[in-house]
């Protein structure tokens, strides 16, 4: 069944050149023209992933975001004329996985919407192999459905963070770099900043506070992050 995309944008011809990509990559696309619509389309037709503009007028992007992340976490993937670095974290701790410029190119987008997608898919061929459940403390990821929980309670991550948690798990003691998360999150040769990395790291160790977790992710100053004891703090 080909994945349903829902692409939000105020310009016309910024959607047309998204409907067409991912058209031709074999995907349904469903458009919305402001904020108000994307959450009316988004509440009806169900997407695997919207592609969200920020900078559209009254109901922007960002809105558009914290309201769908109240009872959603279904991939979104930011679009902005704006390439500054508090749009870019902005986007992202806000419940982001991944952030494009205007303007962009078609093939790259597909390639990142595709990256999302694979991660969300429990039947891609690491799947198939039947991965076991991984786990470290309270954390545990299961690949092949792809649930997290902490201390038996449902973590909600995006698929960005749960390529990163599963990173960590697979190699438990090892220290990651920042290009070696990237990898691992990202799974195609896709440039991202290191911020972004620091954002997504950021997230999953607010996601785990908020369980009375503070040890998920330990910095390694000068090298980078490992996996923490992820257990309850007394």
């Amino acid at each position: 069944m080909a994945h349903r995309i829902l692409i939000v944008d105020d310009e016309g011809h910024i959607r047309e050149v998204i409907r067409v990509a991912l058209k031709k990559a074999g995907m349904d696309v469903i458009e919305a023209r402001d904020g108000k619509e994307a959450l009316a389309r988004f509440a009806a037709d169900k997407p695997d992933l919207i592609v969200l503009d920020i900078g559209m007028p009254e109901f922007d992007g960002l809105d558009v975001c914290r309201e769908i992340r109240k009872s959603s976490d279904v991939p979104i993937l930011f679009l902005s004329a704006r390439d500054e670095e508090i749009d870019r974290i902005l986007g992202l701790e806000i419940g982001g996985d991944d952030y494009v410029t205007k303007p962009f190119s078609p093939r790259e987008l597909v390639a990142r919407v595709n990256v999302i997608l694979r991660r969300l898919s429990p039947r891609n061929s690491e799947a198939k192999a039947g991965p076991a459940a991984l786990s470290q403390g309270g954390l545990l990821i299961d690949p092949e459905q792809h649930i997290a929980t902490f201390a038996g309670t449902p973590l909600k991550l995006t698929a960005i963070e749960f390529g990163i948690l599963r990173a960590f798990l697979t190699r438990p003691t090892s220290v990651f770099n920042r290009e070696q998360l990237m990898r691992a999150a990202y799974q195609l040769n896709i440039q991202v900043s290191d911020r972004t990395i620091d954002s997504h790291i950021r997230n999953i160790r607010a996601k785990l506070a908020a369980l009375a977790c503070d040890n998920v992710i330990e910095t390694i100053h000068g090298v980078g992050f490992k996996l923490g004891r992820c257990e309850k703090e007394a």
